[in-house]
């Protein structure tokens, strides 16, 4: 793994990138002290959003989205410390609310 960003005091801190051996963004977001902590993005290997969401201490907490690997909304969703904490919202293939 590779990581593009700001380190203070051996840690890192402020916007950063992760890129796998291959050389593709998988991650992008907010650091605090190592922790990805505020809002990131991850991406699949083709380079297409899968989720972004809202962090804390390096968890998902608060709002989130998931996307399927051609990049359309899937889900929208709260999450606690890394859990899925809410019902949520499903869409289908073209980003239209899916009545259940």
């Amino acid at each position: 793994m590779i990581f593009e960003g700001i380190y203070l005091n051996g840690e890192i801190n402020g916007k950063g990138k992760e890129y796998n051996d291959d050389g593709n963004l998988i991650f992008e977001g907010i650091y605090l002290n190592g922790e990805i902590n505020g809002k990131g993005r991850g991406y699949n290997n083709n380079g297409n959003l899968i989720f972004e969401g809202e962090y804390l201490n390096g968890e998902i907490n608060g709002k989130g989205r998931e996307y399927n690997n051609s990049g359309n909304l899937i889900f929208e969703r709260e999450y606690l410390n890394g859990e899925k904490n809410r019902k949520g919202r499903e869409y289908n293939n073209n980003d239209n609310l899916m009545v259940n």
